[in-house]
């Protein structure tokens, strides 16, 4: 890479919305955000995969609402009043994913972003789009698209 290339990507700046599951403090694009909700009753579907937590009524609609901390095999948590529901669109369909907290929109410049390494806070790496470097932490940035299967959405569009 030039030294013109490194300088546009230092320049480009990403825009991400972090968020908190256990200790770890993960990222997504901003622009696949619709919207962060308060956590609200979910009414339970069964026979539903593991992960799922359920469905909520968000303004008429129905929307599959997926613990991330399941979907990363981690033990549940019971919610609290810093849990929320971070609304996004995969593949044309609305799905709502449960964290333990959101953090903050950051702005990062994408040269502080490495690629992956094989397995990073337990999670396998193709769910993982990279890590940033931030100042005195390390931002594991997420593929939403890669997080559900084509099977998962399929089964999500069923409930």
């Amino acid at each position: 890479m030039d030294q013109d290339q490194t300088k546009r990507q230092d320049a480009e700046l990403l825009q991400l919305v972090t968020f908190s599951i256990g200790e770890e403090e993960f990222g997504v694009d901003i622009l696949k955000v619709q919207e962060i909700i308060r956590t609200m009753e979910i009414t339970r579907v069964p026979r539903a995969q593991a992960f799922v937590e359920g469905v909520i009524n968000l303004r008429g609609k129905v929307i599959p609402i997926i613990d991330l901390r399941r979907r990363f095999g981690l033990d549940s948590k019971a919610h609290d009043k810093h849990t929320r529901i971070i609304v996004i669109e995969i593949n044309n369909m609305i799905v709502g994913f449960v964290v333990d907290s959101v953090s903050e929109v950051l702005r990062i410049p994408a040269g502080t972003v490495e690629p992956p390494p094989p397995v990073v806070a337990g999670l396998e790496s193709e769910y993982i789009s990279g890590v940033g470097k931030l100042h005195d932490r390390l931002l594991i940035l997420l593929d939403l698209d890669k997080l559900l299967s084509h099977d998962d959405l399929e089964s999500l569009g069923q409930l």
